[in-house]
């Protein structure tokens, strides 16, 4: 099916600032159709001349005449005169006649929609005459507000060309809407908004009231107020803001509306926000504790880290000094780690990013001062569950350390390769080096370790226990040593 952006890509003689017009319209004109209790379409020429439904808005404070799709649909020709008339009026349109859908009976208003001396098309607004019966002051006021705003779209006025909105949390007109003059009074206010301001703490009458006094009247001394707010409870520009009062908070958004002489009122949007706002700040505050407590694990480990270096260097055992630099390197990687995955709180991580870091760390920490180790990767680990994250880095340090270790025990270069293969949860990697061999690099077909054997129990338990794979050790072709791990990560396994 079409979507409005190929529909008007039909159009070549649109310009970017036409189809950026044409964007901002149907961004906005959900209130409209609110206000209006009616549906909205958009209609375009296409290159062969034929009208085309380009975009459609259903309301939600009514129930739509439009049950299907009828974006990308040609419009059917005996309505092509009508349109034609249309699209050369200087204002609204309303159709000459009334047409039958089902059971009910509906009126077409048009407006044609002009930007910068041209126009672009046409918003066709459906109104189902039977919502048009019987109407209060608050069904009344509603569909005026949306009259009046319809009416500026052939002017140019609407979209706002300045709006200045954060799209944050945008009240809407089922939330609340309030109705004020060009002075600001208030003419008429929703049930729903005066259920906002009695929230935020006022009991006055809001009819025949100025609401930036209303508004002014809730705050304290030294309580913040949005630069936006004046500009808002006054209706003077279109933008959004929010008023804080009695511990409460309340989305507020401006709808100036203008003739073609100037402003002559505006709409103001009220949402209460207050349950929104608590549940930000509780998260807020969650966040914070959790990142204080990856920062006092990362602390500890570096502590642990730094007492097993400080034992290691006081014992005169060279075998015991050796086995505590082991189980600190180990430690320092894992507070590394822990660093890398603490950065983000999705369950899923970058591990290429993670791994190349911890990796040069571990070449670095590995290496004698006169050798020369690089490392490279061929293909991506792409994303992968943070469960999956710590084990399978483990296994490569230790590989990578055992590689330095003794496959380039007495040599001053060498370069260590990571092929990675991953098809959905199967993942194959292959570390290789250009080391002294195989017989340097493995004990009875495992990765060698500094005598206690625990890099072997590492390797083999994560990939064999966690992953559910295998490991393989054999020779290179051009001479070192070649590890194959073939794994299944755990996401698959659930």
């Amino acid at each position: 099916m079409a979507d409005f952006t190929h529909i008007l890509a039909t159009r070549p003689d649109l310009t970017d600032d036409d189809r950026e017009w044409l964007h901002h319209l149907v961004g906005d004109w959900q209130v409209i159709a609110d206000l209006s209790f009616a549906d909205l379409m958009l209609l375009i020429q296409n290159g062969d001349g034929e009208y085309v439904v380009a975009e459609q808005c259903r309301p939600s404070t009514v129930m739509s005449l439009r049950f299907d799709d009828v974006v990308g649909k040609a419009v059917p020709g005996e309505q092509v005169a009508e349109l034609d008339q249309a699209m050369k009026s200087s204002s609204v349109f309303r159709s000459t006649r009334l047409r039958t859908q089902g059971r009910n009976t509906i009126c077409d208003v048009y407006a044609p929609v002009r930007h910068n001396g041209k126009t672009l098309g046409l918003v066709v607004r459906e109104t189902n005459m039977a919502t048009r019966e019987s109407n209060g002051r608050y069904e009344s006021e509603s569909i005026k507000a949306g009259k009046q705003l319809f009416e500026m779209i052939p002017r140019g006025q609407f979209p706002y060309s300045d709006s200045v909105l954060n799209q944050r949390h945008n009240a809407r007109v089922s939330d609340g809407f309030i109705v004020l003059n060009a002075e600001g009074i208030v003419r008429y206010a929703s049930p729903n908004a005066i259920s906002c301001f009695r929230r935020l703490g006022s009991l006055q009458v809001m009819q025949g009231q100025y609401l930036s006094e209303i508004g002014t009247a809730l705050l304290h001394q030294n309580d913040p107020v949005p630069e936006t707010l004046p500009l808002v409870l006054t209706a003077k520009a279109p933008v959004d803001s929010e008023l804080n009062a009695n511990r409460s908070a309340v989305s507020l958004r401006s709808l100036p509306l203008y003739d073609a002489n100037g402003r002559v009122g505006g709409i103001v949007l009220c949402r209460d926000v207050t349950e929104l706002r608590r549940r930000e700040k509780e998260l807020q505050t969650k966040d914070a504790t959790i990142s204080e407590i990856h920062h006092r694990v990362k602390n500890n480990l570096q502590a642990v880290s730094a007492l097993l270096r400080l034992q290691a260097r006081r014992t005169k055992n060279e075998e015991v000094r050796k086995e505590l630099g082991e189980a600190q390197r180990r430690v320092q990687t894992i507070a590394v780690l822990h660093e890398g995955l603490s950065q983000s709180a999705d369950e899923v991580v970058d591990f290429d990013k993670v791994i190349a870091n911890l990796l040069r760390l571990s070449v670095d920490l590995a290496v004698s001062k006169d050798q020369h180790i690089d490392i490279s990767y061929l293909g991506k680990f792409g994303m992968m569950p943070a469960q999956d994250a710590t084990p399978l880095s483990l296994v490569l340090t230790e590989l990578v350390t055992n590689s330095i270790e003794h496959g380039f025990e007495g040599r001053k270069e060498g370069h260590v390769t990571i092929s990675v293969g991953r098809g959905g949860n199967n993942l194959n990697v292959v570390v290789e080096d250009d080391g002294n061999g195989l017989a340097t690099e493995s004990h009875e077909g495992m990765a060698r370790s500094s005598g206690s054997g625990l890099g072997t129990q590492i390797i083999n338990t994560f990939v064999t226990n966690d992953f559910g794979g295998t490991v393989r050790w054999e020779p290179r072709r051009e001479g070192g040593t070649r590890v194959i791990l073939d794994m299944k990560l755990r996401a698959a396994q659930e």
